[in-house]
């Protein structure tokens, strides 16, 4: 990456894209899934400065540490699945263009940088609590070598696998305070674990012909759509009681999480009635993101009152 400004290699409806290496290197380590994880691991460290009370401000050494340590093991995970993935990565429209399959950015490039990153982020986590930094390890461990190595390409287990990953960013933020797992910890990461998997099944729907073209055993593609649907609703319908068990942050977060699951559960069973799965799809992922954006911010809001 030594020019500021490099063209993309690769043609996109007849014209060729310009980039620079900084949005590059934004692409190699999916900073979307880098600020969305920030999110839930902010949450689950709010709640625990919130419940030991200990001082948030009086503390910010250790926000700081997570936050950033956690960012950069999940950047450093996300680079080294782009290394491993280049050569599926071109078969697909939406992963054609990232800079390992371009060649903008070179593969060893791309390993170093991820296993730099991830050494770092530990380095970070250590600094806070020794579970912290196992947490961390255990999600780069899950995400890099149980799902990218091994079921992405085998399995349509592969969504189940990956979700353990996603979901330890709030487990990160409260042991980074608290140095142990509460009950209301392990209830933010089953949220999180079991969301991710209508989220990513929705997705799956929606690129069903890319993961074909790249041979990858998503749900859909192996077991078709109706299959794929029943085993969302499930999962959705798996969320239902888990509100109950957050009762210590107050009612309203109690109601709102019921309701939000409600609704998704009826948007789910909407699907057996509406003739355009595609459409149906796309609502279910857009709800999916609206959801846990407005329930972990709630969880962090309601708490100052």
């Amino acid at each position: 990456m030594a020019n500021s400004r490099i063209l993309n290699d690769t043609a996109i409806d007849g014209q060729i894209e310009e980039t620079t290496a900084w949005k590059d290197f934004l692409s190699l380590i999916k900073i979307g899934i880098v600020n969305s994880n920030l999110i839930t691991t902010f949450t689950g460290m709010w709640l625990a400065f919130h419940f030991s009370g200990l001082s948030f401000l009086g503390n910010l050494n250790t926000v700081l540490l997570t936050l950033i340590g956690s960012s950069l093991i999940i950047a450093g995970s996300c680079a080294i699945n782009n290394y491993y993935d280049r050569d599926i990565d071109h078969l697909m429209e939406r992963t054609k263009v990232r800079p390992t399959v371009t060649g903008k950015i070179q593969p060893n490039q791309a390993l170093w940088s991820g296993i730099l990153l991830v050494a770092l982020g530990l380095i970070m986590l250590l600094m806070t609590t020794v579970m912290a930094a196992v947490i961390g390890f255990i999600g780069v461990f899950t995400y890099v070598v149980l799902y990218t190595m091994w079921t992405k390409r085998h399995y349509t287990i592969n969504t189940v696998v990956g979700s353990v990953s996603g979901a330890v960013p709030p487990l990160i933020g409260w042991t980074a305070v608290e140095g142990n797992i509460s009950v209301l910890a392990w209830v933010l990461f089953l949220i999180m674990f079991i969301w991710q998997i209508p989220h990513f099944l929705a997705l799956a729907i929606k690129k069903t012909e890319d993961y074909r073209a790249a041979n990858i055993p998503m749900l859909p593609v192996v077991h078709g759509f109706e299959v794929t649907k029943r085993q969302i609703i499930v999962w959705v319908a798996c969320l239902l009681p888990l509100p109950f068990f957050l009762g210590g942050l107050g009612l309203p977060i109690v109601i709102l999480g019921t309701l939000l699951n409600i609704g998704w559960l009826v948007l789910g069973l909407m699907g057996f009635r509406m003739k355009n799965i595609m459409k149906w799809a796309t609502l279910m992922f857009v709800y999916s993101l609206n959801y846990l954006t407005i329930y972990f911010v709630a969880m962090v809001v309601f708490t100052l009152f």
